[in-house]
């Protein structure tokens, strides 16, 4: 039986079980029919119509229902048992004689029946999610290494590249031609291989419009490649610290796509995120400067009942937490720290350590903030952009979310809500403690 009509997603090369998986977590999809001589799958959805008996008998019929309920059939009496039977018994008939109206209307009460789409608890968080993003639930694709060979021209422009490896430019092949983010990871070590897997594990399973899309990868032999859509706009450390200062409006609405971006990491995930390294390298900007975090390699994934870590030292000198260099669990609030480095670099559009500048105070940005918003001297933060000084006391009102953000006892910092609701003026903001009047309590 198939329904040539109904299809509204073809994936090739792929096999049976991995079918099966992409229409139960896809809410839209009511039936998958998999074709064993091409290894394709054709996801379907309602209303299906124009059914047919396929010529060749290599094609699998996948039907989504939902999962039993064992309480309530042992309940069910014996006439309802029966209308059940004589309810499967008719679907089965009606799909044999080649989908009839029948079958939709059958389909669609059991879709909708109790339990939406047939899904499990996590993937109704993870549509949930991606429905407020503005994202569909799309698998990352398996690419093959001579397809993205192809795509990069044999990996010829050079985007950038970190330790873990190089970033080409390339362009897919269908019909869109879709600029994407080719990254080849370096020499495949035991290191590099679990970064891999991290990225491709926790980003695959995220949908966040501030968050970068992994499109696909390749695990092909000893070749690691991730796919990523392209940013027109590079990353916040070429934007920031360019020749040119970015205007105030496009730092806040920067400043606001990453705190929403993390809030979504840490607590409207399914699994709780923390990325462990967020830095300017590491937020892209797209075509209208919205941000989008980036490099999942060294991210933690939380069980559910899970609220710290414990892991090696991570992240980058200058975006480092305290508790890193401490024998003490690792939470959530490591980002959060960062993020108040990241903050005060984009008021004051200067890097967190600027060694050239003869104070030691203000060649560090932290205290100079610090120092300047006990003193009620914001201005000189933003000394010659007059842009930032029109609105000083939004200025003011995020150097002091960032500061509360730098706490050294990770407990006093506030969370990523807390945060973004702070940035968006919806609650007060009490005067943050002062770190200089605490003893540090590091080693």
């Amino acid at each position: 039986v198939d329904w040539p009509l109904a299809d509204y997603e073809e994936y090739s090369p792929i096999d049976e079980n991995e079918c099966r998986t992409l229409c139960v977590i896809d809410c839209f999809c009511a039936t998958a029919v998999f074709r064993a001589s091409t290894n394709t799958c054709w996801k379907k959805k309602l209303p299906l119509s124009n059914g047919n008996m396929a010529a060749d008998v290599d094609r699998t019929v996948l039907i989504k229902v939902p999962r039993s309920n064992n309480s309530e059939s042992q309940l069910s009496s014996g006439s309802t048992k029966w209308k059940e039977d004589k309810k499967y018994w008719i679907l089965g008939s009606s799909l044999f004689f080649g989908g009839s109206v029948l079958v939709n209307i059958l389909l669609g009460s059991i879709l909708l029946f109790g339990t939406y789409c047939g899904i499990s608890t996590t993937s109704k968080k993870k549509l949930m999610s991606s429905q407020s993003s503005g994202s569909s639930i799309l698998p990352p694709k398996i690419f093959t290494y001579n397809e993205l060979e192809k795509a990069t021209s044999d990996f010829r422009e050079v985007l950038g590249s970190g330790a873990s490896g190089t970033v080409y430019k390339g362009q897919l092949q269908d019909e869109h031609a879709t600029s994407i983010a080719v990254k080849k990871i370096g020499k495949l070590q035991q290191e590099t291989e679990k970064e891999f897997m991290v990225e491709v594990q926790t980003i695959g399973q995220t949908f966040h419009k501030n968050l970068v899309k992994l499109l696909g990868f390749c695990n092909e032999g000893t070749d690691r490649l991730l796919v990523y859509e392209f940013m027109t706009n590079g990353s916040l450390n070429e934007f920031l610290f360019g020749d040119a200062r970015p205007h105030w409006s496009l730092r806040v609405q920067v400043a606001l796509g990453v705190a929403r971006g993390l809030l979504y990491l840490h607590e409207e995930c399914s699994t709780q995120i923390i990325h462990c390294d967020i830095k300017p390298q590491n937020i892209l900007l797209d075509d209208n400067f919205m941000a989008k975090i980036a490099d999942f390699g060294l991210a933690k994934l939380l069980r559910a009942n899970q609220t710290q870590t414990y892991t090696g030292i991570r992240g980058t000198r200058g975006y480092v937490a305290p508790e890193w260099f401490k024998n003490i669990g690792i939470t959530s609030k490591v980002d959060v720290y960062s993020f108040g480095v990241i903050l005060l670099e984009l008021v004051c559009c200067r890097r967190n350590v600027e060694l050239e500048i003869a104070d030691e105070e203000r060649s560090i940005l932290t205290y100079w903030a610090n120092d300047c918003y006990r003193c009620g001297r914001i201005d000189l933060l933003v000394e010659g952009d007059d842009e930032a000084n029109f609105n000083i006391k939004k200025a003011e009102r995020f150097v002091a979310v960032a500061l509360w953000c730098l706490q050294e006892e990770p407990t006093m910092r506030p969370t990523m809500l807390k945060v973004t609701q702070m940035l968006d003026g919806a609650v007060q903001i009490p005067t943050p403690p002062d770190p200089s009047s605490f003893i540090s309590s590091l080693p």
